[in-house]
């Protein structure tokens, strides 16, 4: 696309034509073959989440997150109660289709409907999701959300410039690495220098088509091993 130039010689951005600002995600159930993506409810999905989290015997799932590991039960219950409280971030929990069990969380945050923009964070994901077909399909879900429902243009993943397990899932689940913001913030007493990641609304149908051959039922053997990897990029 040409460089757009205005009256005064600058150059300036292509017009976004018929735009309208994006309903915010309503808090509704993200069904699918494996994950069920639910809005986040304390009381149902407390006992299931702190099972999930203790399956972490060292804490290191919290590293990187700003809140957690937790003391015991009545604190993870009062952050799920925070957390259900709160309209941005807007959490939802990541349950097993098939067990109906709660192990872990997720949810959109620093929603913009005017600008089409909006962030997946806060995940926290138990052992017993991480490196799943749930683990996933969540994602997926909670991106096609975005996209097919909600028109959203770009969708975020931010992270720990340190956190090398974080930056690989996002380059795997379709993200394209967008730069580093050095000294972004503090969280635990800690510098945090922020890795910026998005996917954007003209890239989605071939990042989904990739999802959903992967996650085909047929793309599973009998220990539900996949036959072929996640491919969502061709970069």
């Amino acid at each position: 696309m040409a460089q757009r130039i205005n009256e005064f010689g600058q150059p300036i951005g292509h017009d976004v034509d018929g735009w309208v600002s994006c309903p915010r995600p309503p808090q509704v159930p993200l069904l699918g073959t494996y994950a069920h993506v639910v809005p986040l409810n304390a009381a149902a999905h407390l006992e299931d989440l702190n099972a999930a989290f203790a399956t972490d015997t060292t804490g290191q799932m919290w590293t990187y997150m700003p809140n957690g590991p937790f003391a015991d039960k009545d604190s993870l219950a009062t952050f799920l109660k925070t957390a259900e409280a709160s309209t941005d971030p807007l959490f939802y929990t990541i349950v097993d289709a098939l067990s109906g069990r709660a192990l872990g969380f997720a949810s959109y945050l620093r929603i913009e409907p005017n600008a089409g923009v909006i962030e997946v964070g806060f995940i926290a994901m138990s052992p017993l999701l991480q490196k799943t077909r749930i683990a996933t399909e969540a994602m997926y879900l909670m991106m096609a959300h975005i996209f097919d429902d909600l028109g959203y243009r770009r969708y975020e993943w931010k992270c720990d410039n340190l956190n090398g397990p974080s930056k690989k899932a996002a380059r795997r689940f379709g993200f394209t690495y967008d730069g580093m913001f050095p000294q972004a913030t503090i969280y635990k007493g800690r510098n945090r220098d922020t890795a910026w990641f998005s996917v954007l609304d003209k890239d989605w149908e071939g990042i989904k088509a990739g999802y959903e051959a992967w996650l085909d039922p047929a793309n599973f053997d009998a220990e539900r091993m996949q036959k072929t990897p996640l491919v969502t990029r061709k970069d």
